[in-house]
């Protein structure tokens, strides 16, 4: 109903012309239909394919009436108030006399109210309509609409099949409506469609690829990414400070309302020496909400052309809006906006993303991870940007104890055969990346020597590896530094 009564305040507001944005013709055609029947103005309709119909009740099309031009030369010969749908009208605005035609329809509307409905996947107008148009956008479905459609989809697969009855639990159908969230009608209908026909089950394997369906149905092709396989929590060794946390937040994060007092969560920003998880951690977070992991690649965003930098982070950000709720990750954030001239696109595209972060309303939460303290501008630094700052530092020697049990069993090795305390003591300045290697490597020395992995190959291998820490110790002492007293720590 928000759709009716917003669409007819904005025609009843004597705007000459509506621009509506939409795949959803047949929506758009109804909920027109409806606010004319309300208001009592004739409506028409005007489609390349058939020229002019009035859509109010019994009318043939007017053929003669085919070019945009002679359309919209009748619509101007209309001596009372109407509303004119004109749909697929994109290609015809680069024409001048349609162009005038079209302000002249709006000029005179004080003298005829005559409102211009355009309806297309796209509207780019001339400067001297501007002043004329307004933006009108169809709300996206509710969640009781999504849950409406399940339970139709749900029925009417059931009606098909002789009434065997579809097989969901309650939570996985709650899930599966939350990932629905910022589709179309037809398009959450075609989802659960398909989540539903192959086999009448609702069930947890159902949701990856709903989500993957809908964010390729919701792509433009643009710097963000779709993230298959997330992490959990537990795949991350250490980090409890950031675990806690993170578990705190989740209920508010996914609940329906947010609680009196709280704010919805945000985001936060990963800084550390590299290979010491933060990526990992990036994913955990997704993977302990159950949310689709989006990815920005800042990189792909720079384009020559003038202003085409900050569209395609608006299309990003839009579509990880409508992807929500989800997680969006950044990756080593500081290289995409390293400070450059003032006018400059880093400059620009900082000047996005800030304004995204502080006005987005959809649950849409920010992990950066970043190596370089130094390269960050102090706009993206200053509190309220994210929720929290933490700090990965290299592991502790318990943590790298576990960090290798965990290598250890992924290879197929039983961890109880290695003297892991000694391990962790040889890899004292390691990252976790760095003995991930080493266990690698020493895998490697082991199937050439035809003899089994053991501690002393492990180690042979950490005293042949020099660590970051080791190689970059005055920058990584400077970066533990700076964040002793400035960040929170993860581990």
């Amino acid at each position: 109903m928000a759709d009716l009564s917003d669409l007819e305040l904005l025609i009843a507001s004597r705007t000459p012309i509506v621009a509506i944005l939409s795949h959803e013709e047949d929506r758009v055609v109804d909920l027109v239909l409806r606010v004319a029947k309300r208001r009592r103005l004739p409506v028409f309709r005007w489609a390349v394919t058939e020229g002019v119909r009035r859509l109010d009740g019994e009318h043939a099309a007017q053929r003669m009436y085919l070019k945009p031009t002679d359309a919209l030369a009748y619509f101007r010969s209309l001596s009372t108030g109407a509303v004119l749908l004109l749909l697929d009208f994109h290609p015809y605005l680069e024409d001048p006399v349609n162009v005038r035609l079209l302000r002249e329809l709006a000029q005179g509307y004080a003298k005829v109210p005559k409102t211009l409905v355009l309806v297309s996947h796209e509207l780019t107008f001339p400067p001297e309509l501007v002043t004329y148009t307004a933006r009108f956008d169809l709300a996206m479905p509710s969640s009781e609409e999504l849950e409406a459609i399940v339970r139709d989809e749900v029925l009417i697969w059931e009606a098909r099949n002789s009434g065997r009855r579809v097989t969901a639990r309650r939570h996985v159908v709650g899930a599966l409506t939350r990932n629905l969230a910022g589709l179309t009608l037809r398009h959450a209908r075609q989802l659960v469609r398909n989540a539903i026909y192959d086999d009448g089950l609702i069930s947890e394997a159902d949701i990856p690829s709903v989500m993957q369906e809908k964010y390729e149905l919701l792509d433009q092709g643009g710097a963000l990414s779709f993230e298959l396989e997330t992490a959990k929590l537990a795949d991350v060794v250490g980090l409890v400070n950031l675990k806690s946390w993170l578990e705190k937040r989740k209920p508010v994060f996914l609940g329906a309302e947010i609680p009196p007092g709280l704010d919805p969560p945000k985001g936060l920003l990963l800084l550390g020496v590299q290979g010491s998880g933060k990526s990992l951690a990036a994913k955990a977070v997704a993977g302990a909400w159950s949310v689709p992991l989006l990815r920005l690649d800042f990189a792909s965003l720079y384009d020559k052309y003038y202003g085409e930098t900050e569209r395609k982070l608006r299309e990003s950000l839009r579509t990880a809006e409508h992807m929500a709720p989800c997680v969006l990750w950044v990756d080593e954030i500081e290289k995409g906006l390293a400070v450059d001239e003032d006018a400059g696109p880093s400059r620009r595209l900082l000047g996005t993303l800030l304004t995204w972060m502080a006005e987005r309303k959809a649950k849409v939460f920010l992990v950066a991870t970043a190596n370089d303290i130094a390269a960050l501008p102090p706009e993206l630094l200053r509190k309220g940007r994210f929720d929290e700052i933490f700090f990965v530092d290299l592991p502790a020697h318990a943590v790298r104890a576990a960090i290798f049990e965990l290598h250890l069993r992924k290879r197929g090795q039983d961890p109880s055969r290695f003297d892991l305390p000694a391990l962790a003591t040889a890899a004292e300045g390691f990252s976790g990346a760095e003995i991930e290697q080493a266990v690698v490597s020493a895998l490697y020395s082991a199937h050439a020597k035809g003899m089994p992995l053991s501690t002393e190959l492990v180690k042979e291998e950490l005293s042949a590896t020099r660590p970051l820490s080791v190689l970059m110790a005055e920058q990584i002492a400077s970066l533990r530094q700076w964040a002793a007293e400035r960040t929170v720590p993860a581990g």
